[in-house]
């Protein structure tokens, strides 16, 4: 089965020209050269910082290296593929649980696990960037190959005036081990703050694939009155007991840039990097209330120019 492929047009859509523009880059730089906001200091360092660093952040092999080089490659989970070509998928010796992700964009995902919903499927190939929670049984193998082979022909990023990085990214599909939390399920989403070295705060998901729901605290494990899209969990996630060692982890990742979120999941035997961003939702976080975006945003000092 071979999948025909559309060229690289990341920007070919209708109206992608608005970002193309130069007066609207011009007008998009002056409107953000004094960030006060978190919101806004992600949409400064988008349009300003284009090191390679945030190409590495954005793509997810190139990260996996960059974790390995930094803290080692303990902190990861095993790597059981990296394709160029989706059909590859048929090849590939999976096992029972694992994760298929693309490299080159955000939110999208299969996880293969006998703890999924009876009733999950793997979604129609043209979903595009969409997860999908599923048993083995119910994984056909040409019909993920089919739904990889669908990442590999989009682009992610919505234009070089917005989350450019994901454009430079080369598109490839990504097999990692399947990672359980104590009740065999995938476990809690670490989302740790770094800003210029600093971890201030975290951001808790659990159940992704279910009821999900979303709790903030600050690096001392204080609840904060704020939700950020899903509702805070009944029952406030209890203190990771290895929280030192996360934070330690994240800080030594985000040493030398001016902000990234580290994404962790701990274990009972180890802490590993899911995920390392410097742009989340590309700007568009939602904070309610709307003070907590001034205060996440005044933990951040951005600089004047991006060397």
């Amino acid at each position: 089965m071979v999948h025909a492929r559309r060229p690289d047009r990341p920007w070919s859509k209708p109206g992608a020209w608005r970002n193309r523009s130069r007066l609207v880059r011009w007008s998009r730089l002056a409107r953000t050269r004094r960030p006060v906001t978190f919101n806004d200091k992600v949409r400064y360092k988008l349009l300003r910082d284009h090191r390679s660093l945030q190409v590495t952040f954005a793509d997810k092999a190139a990260m996996r290296d960059h974790v390995a080089r930094v803290v080692g490659e303990q902190h990861l989970p095993r790597l059981i593929g990296l394709l160029d070509d989706p059909d590859d998928l048929l090849a590939v010796d999976l096992p029972d649980a694992y994760v298929v992700k693309p490299t080159h964009g955000s939110g999208a995902c299969v996880v293969v696990s006998d703890a999924a919903p009876a009733e999950g499927r793997l979604p129609p190939p043209v979903h595009g960037w969409a997860y999908a929670y599923v048993r083995p049984a119910h994984v056909e193998r040409e019909h993920l190959c089919a739904v990889a082979a669908g990442w590999l022909e989009k682009r992610y990023g919505r234009g070089p005036n917005h989350e450019w990085a994901y454009g430079r990214v080369r598109p490839r599909i990504l097999v990692e081990e399947l990672l359980r939390g104590s009740d065999g399920g995938v476990p809690e989403d670490h989302k740790l703050f770094v800003f210029n070295g600093t971890c201030r705060f975290v951001q808790v998901d659990t159940a992704r694939f279910g009821r999900r729901t979303q709790d903030f605290f600050d690096r001392d494990w204080t609840a904060l009155d704020l939700t950020g899209g899903y509702p805070r969990s009944p029952v406030p996630p209890l203190r990771p007991s290895r929280l030192h060692d996360m934070i330690e982890l994240a800080e030594r990742l985000g040493a030398g840039t001016d902000f990234v979120r580290v994404d962790q999941f701990t274990l009972p035997e180890r802490v590993l990097v899911g995920e390392l961003t410097s742009s989340p939702a590309g700007g568009d976080s939602p904070f309610h209330p709307p003070v907590w975006n001034t205060r996440f945003g005044a933990c951040w000092e951005v600089p004047r120019r991006y060397r």
